[in-house]
């Protein structure tokens, strides 16, 4: 009977996680993995397996932020950062959220154009209508249903995809594990990491954690927050095994026949000979699924960046509110209409998103360590010293793709 009782307690607080994952599953990851698959085979899986490890960490500490405070990342650094530094890290993140909606829409539009042939532009309108729908008319419990819905179909598609390639599993494993960073991959590896460690998500994750009903002491909200934890671990390692099977199958199909993959309609295109007609399909529909999905969870996100670094509420009944909701998606339309390359610019949105990185964990780290502002629930020395080392890890990373680049 305590078994049962634990398992549902368990149940009731899986999602907010799930939410984060659909987020890092989203039209740019498949620019970064096809890429980083068809031009490097196998040997990019190892930043999948560190990027998760590192979102496991970063993921966790900003929901303790939002269970320990009550407030979103956004409304911290507002409230406890200079003016003129949260007004930098406000105009950072926004960046990165235009970017990832360009990733998002743009790669649903490919979606629904590879499924109907329809236009990119009115693929992408599509997909702002449906997103609007989920943000204004439900709950983000509610959301969560339909999410984890679209990550189960997006699973399902790949793990199908993984029988039907037959990849060279000697050469996948190690590839897992085994770092290869040089001049020539460093791009598409800080674009992959971009992908995985979204700072959108990590925003998001601080402000739908308030779903959740914590409890009001610091001694409910310590013992509540292991399911945090689990929630955020299994997640988080769904999302690795649908990106790492995205560099497999790119790398089993692409990289191991010697085929040069120069967008994703031609991945989609090239995968039906090599794999079967079954392949072409399930592509689209995932790519579809996931740029709506991502595109609903990155609404979430922007709206909570929007009103809390401008102090407003958020309030679905508020001008500002609604705004927020696709304000961001504007630059995805200039952006089909222009005819830009979508492949390099979903590729180079997500290295946006690294680049921004170091603007949401140093914050991050700050607040969490503070005792002022977290209590006894603060991170403890292990933990900061761990993001310690991924935030030099990440902004190294930068410094060496921008010498790389010039």
């Amino acid at each position: 009977m305590k078994n049962r009782h634990a398992f549902h307690i368990i149940l009731r607080f899986l999602g907010p996680g799930f939410l984060i994952t659909i987020g890092f599953i989203d039209p740019g990851n498949w620019a970064t993995n096809i890429a980083g698959g068809a031009e490097f085979g196998y040997s990019l899986l190892w930043v999948i397996t560190v990027s998760t490890f590192i979102l496991i960490l970063i993921q966790s500490m900003a929901a303790r932020l939002g269970i320990a405070t009550g407030k979103s990342l956004a409304v911290n650094i507002r409230e406890k950062f200079p003016r003129e530094i949260s007004i930098v890290i406000g105009i950072t993140i926004i960046t990165a959220c235009v970017a990832t909606d360009i990733a998002e829409l743009v790669g649903s539009a490919i979606g629904f154009k590879l499924l109907f042939n329809l236009p990119l532009w009115a693929g992408a309108g599509i997909t702002v209508v449906l997103e609007i729908f989920f943000i204004v008319t439900q709950r983000y419990h509610r959301l969560e249903k339909f999410i984890i819905s679209f990550l189960g179909i997006i699973s399902l598609c790949y793990l199908i995809e993984i029988f039907i390639v037959k990849p060279e599993w000697t050469k996948v494993i190690p590839a897992m594990v085994v770092p290869t960073v040089n001049s020539r991959n460093i791009y598409i590896i800080m674009g992959i990491l971009g992908a995985v460690v979204m700072p959108h998500n990590i925003f998001l994750h601080s402000n739908i954690i308030h779903s959740r009903q914590w409890g009001k002491t610091e001694e409910e909200k310590r013992a509540l927050i292991k399911y945090e934890r689990l929630d955020t671990s299994i997640a988080m390692w769904v999302g690795w095994a649908v990106n790492s099977s995205m560099i497999i199958v790119a790398a089993s199909v692409f990289f191991k026949n010697g085929i040069k993959v120069n967008s994703i309609q031609q991945a989609a295109a090239t995968l039906t000979p090599l794999a079967g007609c079954l392949s072409s399909t399930l592509f689209a529909i995932a790519l579809a699924f996931a740029g709506i999905s991502s595109s609903i969870t990155s609404s979430m996100a922007e709206i909570n960046v929007i009103t809390g670094f401008m102090g407003k509420p958020e309030d679905p009944s508020t001008t500002i509110y609604r705004v927020s909701a696709f304000i961001t998606a504007i630059p995805s339309f200039v952006v089909i209409l222009l005819g830009i390359d979508t492949f390099k610019l979903l590729i180079f949105s997500q290295v946006i998103l690294s680049i921004q990185l170091p603007f949401t964990l140093i914050p991050l780290l700050i607040l969490c360590r503070s005792r002022e502002i977290m209590g006894n629930l603060r991170s403890n020395a292990t933990e900061f010293l761990l993001a310690i080392a991924v935030s030099t890890l990440v902004t190294g990373l930068n410094i060496y793709l921008v010498k790389s680049l010039f």
